[in-house]
């Protein structure tokens, strides 16, 4: 019986790591942003609501907001537990605090806590 139980939670284990690139490409909405605990207005600070990251597959990383776009590059860590942004030559890096085939939630100390939902194109 532990056997069984020691391998059910092995596989868990291994799906909720399973979440990897695959599931990142696409469209991601910024839905929500808090900041040292208090929750922030997107539509003030980017000046609308459309505020998009869209992930490739080859590694390319776009960020909407409006009717900008700014490119960059993305990379998962390999045990995606952190996603880079570079911009440039600015790496931006993220804890993935949570991240599923429908919804994301990012941390980085300077900027704050950013949940997404993807988006159909």
């Amino acid at each position: 019986m532990k056997k069984l139980i020691l391998a059910f939670l092995f596989l868990i284990g291994l799906s909720a790591s399973a979440q990897t690139s695959k599931e990142l490409i696409g469209k991601w909405q910024l839905v929500k942003w808090t900041k040292n605990g208090k929750e922030k207005s997107i539509e003030k600070r980017f000046k609308t609501d459309q505020v998009f990251q869209v992930f490739k597959e080859n590694g390319d990383f776009e960020s909407v907001i409006g009717e900008e776009s700014h490119k960059a590059k993305w990379k998962l860590s390999k045990d995606n537990s952190q996603l880079t942004i570079v911009s440039v030559i600015l790496p931006v890096v993220f804890t993935i605090n949570s991240f599923d085939s429908q919804k994301r939630v990012i941390t980085n100390p300077e900027v704050g806590t950013f949940e997404y939902k993807k988006v159909e194109e």
